[in-house]
């Protein structure tokens, strides 16, 4: 008789959880639905209003003021144009959100209503064309969308929530400087970092997770080839720069190919070579520059060692003077590599899977574009991160491009226009399913 009233007691109080968890998504999905309309009018004032990487100005003060409105303790201009908002609920669990703020200077060209025609200013004072081609705008969405849905479930969470709108993550300085800033001194030190980030190569409604590395290391270089110019109809009495740097970008590729594990990832490439003037004239210089990629630490530095070693013996091999060898500038000594906590990983999944069922949830490959995200965890002692992909493109678009082999456009291409609706509403469902889940853990000490 005990034994079946154990039974009938258990199968109540697993029912009652189950019921509990279905009703909290219930709750999640109906303030999705219902704040959608307000937030696609943010996202297209966004979408045709961008601005570039440490200008984020107007944004950052849209973000400022949608947390406030929430419940969130605001603060503005950390790290440049950074936003915190800080929602304390008692004691557990403290999860940080983060959205990056920045668009690109690309000129737009996808003949949205929304499309941006807009001329702005950079950091450096030029004039460029911008657009949201990398989805900032909706990270932005999905973060003010989850955090109007998370402070409507207060009454059944407890802890802390810091959501940070980032300002320059296109030129992966931002998350470093609201570090630099206090981020972690300032505000409450995070056991968790989430983010999401639009993909243009999941259908709108699937999200996608890769476990471990998911983003490469980026570093960007420049190279000044010298040499001693002269006239094009006597090159024996220069010493061509031009043919130099010809000899320099072959040697690079044999950094991939003949210096590192074929088992470990490395991208050497030369995206920009200028030099000379005219047909007849041997310039004095070229300059090249370059983006490296890697996961491993070893393999970038390794990388980064071997370009100034092939660049000193090119200029040994030309005889020409030390001060005359090539130079080679790197733009910062860390990496960015993005690497999902696999535990982490693991425990948002599960909350994935849940909220839109397992065939919406795929596992992707890692890739080697990068993002600054990785860097909210890479203090001491580290924090664990997990970034997943939020798929934004039609199910139509998606469906073609499967059958005709034809490739969709990516991020940073002009033509790049996510599907608002789906996009965002999946984005706030996943988000604070996943926020609220990592909430509920206990406390205990690891």
């Amino acid at each position: 008789m005990k034994s079946i009233l154990l039974f009938i007691l258990l199968i109540g109080v697993s029912s009652g959880l189950t019921f509990a968890q279905k009703d909290i998504q219930s709750q999640i999905n109906a303030t999705a639905e219902k704040e959608y309309a307000r937030l696609e009018q943010l996202y297209k004032y966004m979408h045709a209003n961008p601005e570039l990487s440490g200008v984020e100005k107007n944004t950052a003060a849209l973000v400022a003021k949608e947390l406030r409105e929430v419940g969130f303790e605001v603060t503005e201009n950390v790290g440049g144009y950074g936003v915190v908002g800080v929602l304390k609920n008692g004691v557990g669990k403290t999860i940080l959100v983060r959205a990056d703020m920045d668009g690109l200077p690309v000129k737009e060209e996808t003949g949205l209503p929304y499309a941006s025609k807009a001329i702005v200013k950079n950091e450096q004072g030029n004039e460029l064309p911008a657009m949201h081609a990398c989805g900032h705008d909706i990270h932005v969405s999905v973060m003010l969308g989850t955090a109007k849905a998370i402070s409507l479930l207060k009454s059944q969470w407890k802890g802390t929530l810091v959501f940070i709108g980032q300002p320059a993550e296109e030129t992966v300085q931002g998350a470093a400087a609201m570090l630099k800033d206090g981020l972690y001194t300032r505000f409450p030190r995070p056991d968790y970092c989430l983010s999401l980030h639009a993909s243009a190569s999941l259908p709108a409604g699937k999200v996608g997770f890769c476990p471990e590395y998911s983003m490469a290391n980026v570093n960007s270089m420049s190279i000044t080839v010298y040499g001693e110019g002269g006239h094009g109809a006597y090159p024996h009495t220069t010493k061509d720069p031009i043919v130099l740097s010809s000899y320099l970008i072959t040697q690079l590729q044999t950094i991939t190919s003949r210096q590192t594990s074929p088992l470990e990832p490395c991208v050497v490439t030369v995206g920009s070579i200028h030099g000379g003037s005219k047909h007849n004239i041997i310039p004095n210089e070229v300059k090249l520059q370059l983006t490296l990629r890697s996961y491993s630490e070893k393999v970038r530095q390794n990388t980064i060692e071997s370009i100034k070693k092939i660049a000193r013996g090119l200029g040994i091999a030309a005889g020409l003077p030390e001060s005359k060898f090539p130079k080679v500038e790197i733009d910062n000594e860390t990496g960015y590599a993005l690497y999902n906590d696999p535990i982490l990983t693991e425990k948002v999944v599960v909350s994935l899977k849940g909220t839109l069922g397992d065939k919406y949830v795929e596992k992707v490959p890692p890739v080697m574009a990068a993002e600054d995200f990785g860097e909210l965890g890479k203090v001491q002692p580290s924090i664990p991160t997990f970034m997943y992909w939020l798929g934004t493109v039609s199910q139509e678009k998606y469906d073609e491009s499967q059958a005709t082999g034809l490739q969709m456009p990516s991020l940073h291409s002009s033509l790049f226009a996510p599907l608002p609706e789906p996009s965002i509403k999946t984005g706030i469902k996943t988000m604070t399913k996943a926020v609220f889940d990592l909430l509920g853990e206990t406390n205990k000490k690891k």
